[in-house]
């Protein structure tokens, strides 16, 4: 078992874009969304996340969770590492959607903390340790209290280090870089953290997180699979400038709620046929529509869609 989670761990780094779902009419669009699991193995991604907050998730049904992550692994054939985002509200949900992917063959799982309840700590330790019993798979701790109206603090985390083998890191959305100093002095190098916000895409890499998982991954893949690279390289210089290249786009995502903005820059790009959503969610409105227009003419992408 320890030599099987060292070679997934190892495997998890990088560029790890959480993918949107396509809808039409609807109904997911799992062809729309194979044809994304393959555009990100052409750009050379370092691997993808299913069913992350980009993804919608909470529209979503079991179901559709479960064959989401059946297509992207059909689609990478095991060529590039598949996170599977399993976590949900209760933990009935989760085990069925943490069982499903680990029987399917991802290569990690990401666990959200369960949203809306808010429990203590203690409730989180023993929620998370009931999940590491179902696989040997290695999975990382969703940090993101603004979605979720709870987060984890450092002893937690040191106390799931201590009874999970499996537990390897967590993503980490939130506006913190001193808490994932303290990770990394507390748990070593090999502790997998990765990025979960677009602002500090790179301020967080340097200070030694892993890689990233954010949405604009859907947008510009190459450049944040060229961001990482540059860092491992020690190209500090680099990486910084890929950094500021991105800046605005970076900014855009959060324009409206994740992924409205990523969705309609999608369409735009001619990556989408159409920026679908499912209630509460709603497309983007027009005005938002002319500032992302900008933010895309700016950043010179528009043209290049002509172009190509």
């Amino acid at each position: 078992m320890a030599a099987a989670l060292d070679r997934l761990r190892g495997r998890l780094k990088g560029s790890i874009p959480p993918l949107i779902t396509p809808f039409r009419n609807g109904e997911v669009d799992y062809d729309a969304y194979a044809r994304l699991v393959a555009l990100q193995m052409e750009h050379g991604s370092h691997g993808i996340a299913v069913n992350g907050t980009t993804s919608e998730p909470a529209t979503l049904t079991v179901e559709e969770r479960n064959r989401l992550v059946d297509v992207a692994l059909g689609v990478t054939g095991k060529r590039m590492p598949v996170v599977a985002a399993t976590g949900s509200q209760s933990l009935a949900e989760t085990r069925k959607l943490t069982e499903h992917a680990a029987k399917a063959g991802a290569d990690a799982l990401l666990i959200v903390t369960p949203y809306y309840t808010r429990p203590p700590q203690r409730g989180l330790i023993e929620y998370y340790l009931e999940l590491a019993k179902i696989s040997d798979l290695p999975w990382m701790v969703y940090h993101i209290p603004g979605r979720t109206a709870v987060g984890v603090t450092l002893d937690t985390l040191k106390e799931l280090k201590a009874k999970s083998p499996t537990f390897v890191g967590m993503k980490h959305a939130v506006n913190d870089l001193g808490f994932v100093s303290e990770c990394l002095a507390a748990f070593g190098e090999d502790f997998k953290i990765f990025v979960g916000l677009e602002e500090l895409s790179f301020p967080m890499m340097a200070v030694g997180a892993c890689g990233l998982m954010n949405a604009v991954g859907n947008l510009c893949p190459g450049v944040l699979r060229e961001m990482c690279e540059a860092v491992w390289k020690s190209d500090l210089a680099g990486a910084r400038a890929l950094h500021q290249k991105l800046f605005e786009i970076n900014q855009a995502v959060f324009f409206d709620t994740n992924p409205i903005p990523v969705k309609y820059m999608m369409k735009r790009l001619g990556l989408l046929s159409a920026n679908e959503h499912r209630l509460p969610m709603v497309p983007a409105t027009p005005e938002l529509e002319k500032r992302l227009d900008s933010v895309l003419k700016r950043a010179g992408l528009l043209e290049a869609d002509k172009a190509a």
